[in-house]
């Protein structure tokens, strides 16, 4: 019966259109007050606890440097790099604007994030190019979604601090997976760029011309080695390396590259504090939700209704596969791994998944509810750079969903796909 207040008022709110975070919050407290099993405090108690977490400090630093190298001129840059590798191909202003997004991806860990700073720019210069406004944004709206799979993510920080799993191996193991994603999405663009006609500039590929597109972007091209390669090589924590990303971001913004002013700065704190307090919020009312959930003793019913329905580890993680896509439709990819990893975890464990593999595979199955409706961020933060309708974005992905999910089921299979260089 708790069960069934939890999630019918979760889904009533949702349907009034309350807010996630808030909707989250509210559902844990009436059914707290319906139940009467625990002090009301209980939820004031879990926002606050759930937010004393030295690893979890590691999202609002990543999120400053994601806002302050966003608007420190790394976007362009990274851009003209990609360009000069792939510009003159068939289709090589699509493949270069995921390449953007691969290579923004590993200073933002932010999907939003990325299609915002990216879309910017892009769409606007693919249409001039010649190509669908349509094809254009979701591109960029599909391309996105590997800011929380490229290392650093903001959700395998999530994911790290519920599931008690390193954050660092989180992010090594996340590299394979992303350029595998990538790699996918950029096949795709091309047999449909051949098809349609998306032909590339008439100017010929050039070393020198990639090697002075390099060094002018050197160095945004020198964040992911400082960030990666500290924690990889034991030099500093990853909320260690937020706070590096931080300092780096200012100095490559205000100093080397001279785009980012002083007076830029009030608005890069006050975005990047709004998007850290809506993380916040989530988190704290998802942990006492998902806390609620292990009062009542649900997770241990759901995990117990999948070893009854098949003991078979395919059968289990398909379905869990399948749950995943379904939530990544309707809920945001930080309330759901805080709700669902407690629950699904173990069950992963005991049909023999590592817990970074698995971890990698939840965060792969949620980046695709980033571009399916009706939650997609991705496809509102494409339609507002845009100005197309949800709908005419929609259509556009489908072929980048199933390109995505395919890619999705080779990590599934393939764990040595997110385990290989840990194991170097």
């Amino acid at each position: 019966m708790a069960a069934g207040v939890l999630f019918g008022s979760f889904a009533l709110f949702l349907l009034l259109s309350v807010p996630i975070g808030i909707a989250l919050g509210l559902a844990t407290l009436v059914t707290i007050v319906y139940t009467g099993s625990l002090p009301v405090e209980f939820l004031a108690q879990g926002l606050v606890t759930s937010v004393d977490s030295f690893p979890l400090m590691a999202v609002p630093f990543f999120i400053l440097a994601g806002e302050i190298m966003g608007k420190g001129g790394v976007s362009d840059r990274l851009f003209r790099v990609a360009n000069t590798i792939v510009g003159n191909k068939t289709g090589g202003f699509a493949i270069a604007t995921i390449i953007t997004c691969m290579f923004f991806a590993a200073i933002s860990g932010s999907g939003p994030a990325t299609v915002a700073a990216i879309g910017g720019i892009m769409i606007p210069a693919m249409v001039r190019q010649g190509y669908d406004k349509r094809f254009s944004t979701a591109v960029v709206a599909a391309a996105g979604s590997l800011g929380v799979i490229i290392p650093p993510s903001i959700p395998m920080v999530i994911y790290g601090v519920v599931g008690g799993v390193s954050i660092g191996s989180l992010f090594i193991a996340g590299i394979i997976p992303g350029l595998l994603v990538g790699f996918a999405l950029m096949a795709y663009a091309y047999f449909y760029s051949r098809k349609m006609g998306y032909r590339g500039t008439e100017d010929k590929f050039s070393f020198m011309t990639f090697l002075k597109a390099s060094w002018e972007a050197k160095w945004a091209l020198l964040v992911p080695i400082i960030i990666l390669g500290g924690i990889y090589g034991g030099i500093f924590t990853p909320t260690e390396a937020a706070v590096i990303a931080v300092v780096y971001g200012l100095i490559a913004g205000m100093i080397l590259y001279r785009e980012l002013k002083i007076k830029d700065m009030p608005k890069v704190f006050i975005d990047a504090a709004l998007t850290t307090a809506t993380i916040l919020i989530i988190v704290g009312t998802a942990t006492a939700f998902g806390r609620l959930l292990t009062v009542q003793q649900i997770p241990n019913q759901v995990a117990q209704a999948m070893l009854n329905f098949s003991e078979n580890p395919i059968v289990i993680i398909l379905l869990i596969t399948l749950l995943l896509l379904i939530v990544g439709c309707f809920m945001d990819t930080l309330a759901a791994i805080i709700i669902l990893t407690p629950i699904l975890l173990p069950i992963a464990i005991n049909i023999g998944y590592d817990p970074i593999h698995f971890g990698i595979l939840m965060i792969v199955n949620l980046a695709i509810g980033f571009i399916t409706p009706p939650l997609g961020v991705n496809l509102f933060v494409g339609s507002g750079i845009s100005g197309l309708s949800i709908e005419a974005i929609s259509r556009a992905i489908i072929p980048f969903f199933l390109v995505m999910l395919f890619a999705l089921f080779i990590i599934i299979f393939i764990p040595q796909l997110s385990l290989m260089l840990l194991n170097l």
